[in-house]
């Protein structure tokens, strides 16, 4: 009578030599290399650096006199900035193929029901950064600039330089694509043994502490900008609470059909 294999053995025959491993990457970096080339000329094309340029531009354009524009203060500000923004929105268009790029590379060391679990992760990832993003172009841009030309006194003309106010923009992305993480690090922490639910639910009130203090050091020092990430943060922490539970409640049933396909 044959033993019931145990779950290590669903990884049997799976190892890799070191070198397959850094030529499995190198592949793995060339496909993402190559979907953020496809989106960079896409985007080329259509709309092109100077759509994307007066797309960025438009929540401080509303809050500048009709004829007004940005500045450009550098010699090679007009060439070398629409790059950077043109190279940014390429790589945040492939981020979905990047992040599958990454889960392709670490599958093979995966138990099937983490596989399953995996995928989701990678695009909820994708969609709350979107979602971040989005939100500061939306939403928080127009206030912050309104906010901020309120105070501007009468005698000072508002004319931001090019190159200042995009390398803005793209820290609030950056910052508010990755503070939409939270749910994901959250439900990372329960699945991974790290964290207990019941410990997250009494951190609550720390967390709250931490996302206005993380908010006054990645947002510019207005009120308005500090709030639009701070109170978010917290949302999404209650949304990774919930997740996690879920999770946790169908972990079980998800182990016992693992051992099942193993036992088969």
């Amino acid at each position: 009578m044959s033993e019931t294999p145990s779950k290590e053995d669903e990884l049997a025959g799976t190892e890799q030599p070191f070198v397959q491993h850094l030529m499995e990457l190198r592949d793995r970096l060339l496909y993402s290399i190559g979907g953020v080339l496809v989106a960079l000329v896409l985007l080329a094309i259509w709309p092109g650096p100077d759509g994307l340029m007066n797309f960025i531009a438009h929540p401080i354009k509303m809050h500048m006199p009709p004829d007004a524009k940005l500045i450009a203060v550098g010699v090679f500000s007009p060439f070398i900035v629409p790059l950077k923004v043109l190279g940014m929105a390429a790589i945040l268009l492939a981020l979905p193929w990047i992040m599958y790029q990454l889960w392709a590379f670490v599958a093979p060391g995966l138990y099937m029901h983490e596989r399953k679990f995996a995928l989701p992760l990678i695009f909820f990832g994708s969609l709350l950064a979107y979602a971040g993003i989005a939100f500061v172009q939306l939403f928080v841009l127009d206030r912050m600039f309104g906010f901020i030309q309120h105070f501007t006194p009468s005698s000072v003309a508002a004319t931001p330089d090019i190159a200042s106010y995009v390398e803005a923009i793209l820290s609030l992305y950056l910052a508010f694509g990755l503070a939409f993480q939270v749910p994901i690090v959250v439900i990372l922490l329960v699945r991974l043994g790290i964290v207990e639910i019941a410990k997250l639910k009494s951190f609550r009130g720390y967390f709250i502490v931490l996302s206005f203090v993380i908010a006054a050091v990645v947002t510019p020092p207005d009120v308005l900008s500090q709030i639009s990430l701070a109170v978010p943060m917290c949302i999404l922490y209650e949304v990774g609470i919930l997740g996690a539970t879920w999770f946790s409640r169908n972990q079980p049933k998800k182990e016992e059909e693992t051992d099942a396909d193993a036992a088969a």
